[in-house]
């Protein structure tokens, strides 16, 4: 399943400062630490700052469940940014969006999270809780307040302004303070001598408890626990608590009571004191207790038996159960196997790859950043030292092939044999001239840059998947060929021969072509024809030739774009025309470049007999039209062991929790060149496409989803499992 974890960390990502701002957020190595745990579950895990741009994220990831995916869920960590009832807003928001979600909702949380409301609620209920006052200034009647007295923030957690105090004076200081420092109502409770407890819940209904603990206040009746106590250095904590077994059922007992009139979902914690003559306070229900490993709630779950990944995923299971049915998502038995046998596959890799994900992520701003102009010969062959350098750290030796006019061809294998499970198609060079080339960028969603989709994207991932491989100690057992073209912009003429020599040793041919915005792989492409159309007056006499020649000219790339019949999988588009036309001087020049689309190999022979024909047919005395280029790329045709390792992707997408379709693409690759009766798959890049004719994109996320299944899609291939 596909899990969103939203924690707050970048709290700037508002449009303006406004309210009470957020003192409370998780450790980012303890949300790592949950994401780990997740992914050994086999969940397709994202972690997700919880800021203004939440809901963009959510869209790029959460399932479509209208096109029949499972639905996803977000476990929710965030604990709000500012303003008021901060545990409400992201739950609030889920719920508009219609995101299932962990933990209770938005009535529940304000409920708890507002202490007065929770305690008058809990006296209504017959729930003890120490007696208490609110003060709104500091310069209220305090004489009925019973000495000692606790003061804190109405609506905080962690222990945030918490004192003790035990006179008039210090009363109204304190006061004064938790209204200046936190902008809200002062809650002074009846302080209460004796010891510290408190009861972690997990389900619903009638939700499971684990064993009373005891925060260690070293033998002090008057000690408390501080936020430097929860957050520097915790106190001690004793689990099962040494107190009378009656005792710690009527904790329980009080607990779940308080969970279900507070009407929280999942889990909680309910801190409690108990005085000297064993009378039950219930101090408050924290409706987000924390799960960083050294809380409470966390170590009292140890003690009942659930490791942190146990833990974290049976908090997803009763999310999860009470959404959707129980037969689907309670795993805990299975979970507790996973804890005790080797990780799988996909989880060691997933693992190693979010570890190296910023790394991915330099790799690829530096090859965006290099000019590789299928011209720009230099910044071609520094692209491909770039990458030589990467993969001979991998074990992969190399062997150049080199080209005067448009870079050196590159190919890398890991087997001294000559035949191989997989070769890898990409290619150094791009169309884009250095005049007009976009340099690295990124937000928190997609990065950008020139050929970053088409090509680079798909090279910047192919190490990081071979990296992963050799983590897992897999990638020696591989046999793997890469070859790196650099006449992709010219259609292949010179790397052609080279391609069906390689991939003729190979068992499955893999393309790094960027990924269609639906998550798509290419089981098919369109063959490719280009042609230089060029007309000459010869010979006018008159301004009567020069117009007619024009005429004549723009008639002609008519009838060639009108032989276009998409239906029949034939597309001719024009892609440059250039026209010198002067009456006076009885000048009539043209040219234009044409591009031709064909799904069928028999296409493109009579389309460019066609369009040969119209040259002639259009040619007269004074006009003169000649046509050069031809047939460059036949299709990529979807043969059935094309569909065969579609299929073995697919399956791997299901394992993943990743989206997979197929595509067919209009343009022509290199991948064209190979033998129709080749396994073989395209499009196993990043997903993304172009921002504009120049800015390409890539999905900054599917980066790491990508990886993760080329990676295992590589070691499928290695295992011969087709």
């Amino acid at each position: 399943m596909k899990v969103a974890i939203i924690h707050n960390k970048d709290l700037t990502g508002v449009i303006n400062r406004l309210g009470v701002q957020n003192k409370e957020r998780y450790n980012p190595k303890t949300v790592k630490l949950l994401a780990e745990s997740l992914e050994k579950n086999g969940h397709n895990v994202r972690i997700i700052d919880g800021n203004m741009h939440v809901i963009e994220k959510l869209q790029e990831f959460m399932p479509r469940v209208i096109d029949g995916e499972r639905m996803g869920m977000v476990f929710n960590m965030a604990y709000g940014i500012q303003g008021e009832s901060r545990y409400t807003h992201l739950p609030s928001m889920l719920e508009m969006l219609g995101i299932p979600y962990v933990g209770s909702g938005p009535e529940g949380h304000a409920l708890a999270l507002d202490k007065v409301i929770t305690k008058i609620i809990m006296q209504r209920q017959g729930i003890p809780t120490p007696h208490f006052w609110v003060f709104s200034t500091g310069d209220e009647d305090m004489s009925g307040v019973e000495f000692p007295a606790i003061v804190k923030p109405k609506m905080e957690a962690v222990s945030y302004g918490l004192s003790v105090i035990d006179n008039e004076n210090d009363l109204r200081e304190a006061t004064k303070f938790i209204i200046s420092e936190f902008g809200q109502q002062a809650l002074v409770e009846q302080f209460i001598r004796g010891r510290e407890f408190c009861v972690g819940l997990l389900g619903n209904g009638d939700p499971e408890a684990f064993p009373v603990l005891e925060i260690d206040l070293e033998g002090d009746p008057d000690a408390i626990q501080t936020s430097d106590d929860k957050r520097k250095k915790p106190r001690g904590k004793v689990c099962p608590a040494e107190i009378p077994s009656l005792v710690a059922e009527n904790m329980i007992e009080l607990s779940k009571q308080a969970f279900r009139v507070l009407g929280l979902k999942d889990f909680c914690r309910v801190d409690i004191r108990v005085d000297e003559d064993q009378n039950i306070y219930l101090l408050e229900v924290n409706s987000m207790a924390s799960l960083g490993r050294t809380g409470s709630y966390v170590h009292a779950a140890g003690v009942t038996g659930y490791d942190y990944t146990i833990l974290v995923n049976k908090i997803l299971d009763v999310a999860a159960v009470r959404y959707f049915s129980e037969s689907d998502f309670t795993q805990t038995e299975e979970i507790k196997q996973i804890t005790k046998e080797k990780l799988p596959l996909s989880v060691r890799i997933r693992g190693f790859l979010r570890s190296r994900q910023e790394e991915t992520e330099k790799l690829l701003a530096k090859m965006v950043n290099i000019n590789t102009h299928v011209r720009n010969v230099e910044g071609v062959n520094a692209f491909g030292s770039l990458i030589r350098n990467k993969l001979s750290r991998l074990g992969f030796t190399h062997e150049v092939f080199p080209q005067v006019d448009v870079g050196n061809r590159m190919f890398f294998s890991n087997t001294s044999l000559n035949e191989y499970d997989v070769l890898i198609l990409g290619h150094l060079d791009n169309a884009t001239p250095f005049n007009k080339q976009v340099h690295y960028r990124e937000t928190e969603q997609k990065l950008y840059g020139t050929a970053i989709w088409d090509s680079k994207g798909g090279l910047a991932l192919l190490i990081a998947a071979l990296r992963a491989l050799r983590f897992v100690r897999l990638l020696r057992k591989l046999k793997v060929a890469i070859l790196l073209t650099t006449d992709d912009s010219r259609q292949g003429l010179i790397s052609k021969d080279h391609i069906r020599e390689f991939s003729e040793r190979a068992g499955t041919i893999i393309g790094l072509s960027g990924a269609g915005s639906d998550g798509t792989v290419i089981t098919s492409r369109s063959g490719a024809a280009v042609y230089n159309c060029q007309m000459n007056l010869v010979k006018p006499e008159n301004a009567e030739d020069v117009a007619a020649a024009d005429a004549g000219f723009c008639r002609l790339l008519s009838a060639i774009a009108e032989l276009t019949n998409e239906s029949q999988g034939v597309v001719v588009g024009l892609r440059e025309v250039k026209i010198k036309s002067d009456i006076a001087s009885l000048v009539s020049e043209g040219e234009a470049f044409l591009s031709v689309r064909t799904n069928v190999s028999e296409q493109a022979e009579e389309i460019d007999s066609k369009i040969r024909k119209l040259a002639k047919k259009m040619t007269r005395k004074k006009n003169k039209y000649q046509i050069e280029g031809g047939v460059r790329r036949l299709p990529m045709l979807r043969t059935d062991e094309v569909e065969k390792t579609y299929q073995q992707v697919r399956n791997l997408g299901t394992l993943l929790d990743i989206r997979i379709l197929e595509e067919h693409r209009w343009s022509s690759a290199d991948i064209c060149f190979v033998d129709p009766l080749k396994a073989k798959v395209d499009g196993l890049g990043p997903i993304g496409g172009y921002h504009s004719s120049l800015d390409e994109y890539v999905l900054r996320n599917s980066m790491f989803d990508r990886a993760s299944l080329l990676a295992l899609l590589l070691h499928d291939l290695g295992k011969g499992t087709r």
